[in-house]
Order: C-alpha cells, then structure tokens, then sequence
C-alpha cells in the first residue's frame, strides 16, 4: 500500500518571522517573502499576543505555505523564535523579522551558499532604513569566517534579519532568556565558540529599518549590559585574559594589553584580513586626536600588519 504522503515535498527552507504589534509593517514583509525566486520554503509566524491589527493582517494571506500561530499572551521574542525553531521542517533556518524586508533573491542566494557547503551560517551585507529620518545606508560587513569570529570580540559583524543556517544549530543553540536585549548577539559568540563557520554573502539581500518601536532602541542600556557579560564569555572561550578586554587605553597601556590582545587572537583565529586586525586594535584607541590622528592610524596599521603575520604563521 502506498504511503498517501510519500509524493509531499518537505520545504528546504523555514522562514521565521516572530511579529508583537507589526500591523504597520508585517504585510511588506511577507510580501518579499512570498515574492522570493526560491519557493521551496514554508514561513511559520506567531503572532505573540498583539493587540493591534497584526492579527488581522496575517490572516489576510491565504498562501499556502505560511503557517499562522497566534498566542493570546505575550510570551516574547525569544521563546517565540525558539518555538519557530522546534517547528520548523526546513533543512535551513531563515531569519527575517516581521518589520524588515527580503529581496527577491535572497533565498535563493543563501540556499546556494549554504548548500555548497561554504559556510554553515551566512549572513548577508543589507541596507540599514531609518524609518524616522528617512536615511538610507549601506552595511559595511565583513565577508570572511576568520574575520567574523575575530569581530564577536568587539560587536556583532552579522545582521540578525539577514541570517540563515543550518536548523539544528538553531536547536542545538536556543536563545536564551538570560540574554535578553543582547539575545542575538550572545547567541553567534556560543555558535562561533562551537566551532561553526559563519560568512556573509556579498550582496545586499535585506533592508533593516530602524525604528521607536524597536525593542533595541528601547532597552538599549539594558542591551550593553548584556553585551558585556556575553562578549566577556567570548574572550574566554578564546583564551583571552580579561585586561585584554578592548577598551580605549592611554599610548603606552594599549601597547601593552592592545598588542598582547591582537597577538592572542590571531595566533587563537588564523586569517584575519589587516582591515579587521585594524577595527580591532581601533578599539583601544581614543577618538578625536587632532593632529596625533596620522600618528594613531600609522600605528593602527602597524599593529594591525604585525598581528595578521603573527596569524599567518600561526601553527
């Protein structure tokens, strides 16, 4: 007898989109989802307990591949994208919040990345929408896994909404709740200290919006606490001494712990470009040096040649 399921295609791809009161911008959102090149996807989104219009504005969409969950209270962001993670039936993970928007291609462009095995997380440069001033600017990421570990020390060099990768990661590494305001961050320090490799996709695949509403505007002091204790975990998974913690330090100070830390972290992560080695060691120096400034990027980019030699004989 025959299985009467054995002829249904299993998405590749799940597209996960948590949406709290996002009536003014979730349409748009699966729109570009739903306009996407690649089809083979299902996007699961849970609405977590709005009170506005969002509700209403899903149910408008009768696609068969969206998968509507509406929870009556708000549970918050991070247990609502794990539960999208426990559902998900895709091989991959997209991320794609219910305020931003895809590109055309973007699925299919990480799908192909993915797929090729050239990274087991990728990301993707975007366009940053402030929705108040109406600015648009480019993202200026770093493309390469070296890089992209290297940079988890000083701040998060992928953009949340513009991720994909493999699902059981995403199982194998919930969000956790003691990391909220931070949780995206924390999360890609413990995956990048497990050993999985990141990139990001030469090509702009999303527009971010900035907004009032936006829980990391709101509780942005609570963010940077969590931040610290996460990116102070970080450096010790790497085996990096907490005086070495970047922070802008007097000449001689950063001489000392900034090239000890530059040092550690590329002999600990080989290949990383002299551009990052350069962002790196630009966080022990102050700002706004006056005429010291060609001194202070001579020895930027001499620390920062020194260290990425340092890597390349590194073993």
């Amino acid at each position: 007898m025959n299985n009467m399921f054995a002829d249904e295609v299993m998405p590749l791809v799940t597209v996960s989109m948590p949406a709290f009161n996002s009536e003014r911008y979730i349409a748009e959102a699966i729109e570009s989802i739903l306009a996407q090149t690649y089809q083979n996807f299902e996007l699961i989104i849970v609405d977590d307990g709005s009170t506005d219009r969002t509700r209403e504005i899903i149910e408008g969409f009768t696609d068969p591949r969206i998968i509507k969950i509406y929870s009556d209270q708000n549970r918050g962001l991070i247990t609502t994208r794990n539960r999208i993670a426990q559902l998900a039936k895709g091989k991959y993970l997209a991320l794609l919040d219910a305020d931003d928007r895809a590109f055309p291609e973007r699925l299919a462009l990480q799908v192909a990345f993915l797929e090729a095995d050239n990274a087991d997380l990728c990301g993707a440069d975007h366009w940053t929408l402030n929705q108040v001033t109406g600015q648009l600017k480019s993202s200026k990421q770093r493309h390469a896994n070296a890089d992209i570990h290297a940079l988890l020390s000083v701040c998060s060099p992928v953009c949340n909404p513009a991720m994909m990768g493999r699902l059981d990661i995403f199982r194998r590494f919930p969000y956790k709740a003691s990391y909220l305001h931070a949780e995206d961050y924390c999360l890609w320090t413990e995956i990048a200290l497990a050993g999985y490799r990141f990139a990001n996709i030469k090509k702009k695949l999303i527009t971010y919006r900035l907004h009032s509403t936006q829980t990391s505007v709101n509780h942005l002091q609570a963010a940077r606490n969590v931040f610290s204790g996460a990116q102070a975990s970080y450096l010790k998974g790497l085996h990096i001494p907490q005086d070495c913690l970047p922070r802008a330090l007097p000449f001689f100070e950063r001489l000392k712990y900034g090239v000890k830390f530059m040092v550690l972290m590329n002999k600990k992560i080989s290949g990383i470009s002299i551009r990052t080695n350069q962002e790196l060691y630009a966080r022990f120096q102050f700002r706004g040096n006056g005429i010291l400034t060609p001194f202070t990027r001579l020895e930027r980019l001499l620390v920062a040649a020194t260290a990425s030699l340092v890597g390349s004989f590194k073993g």
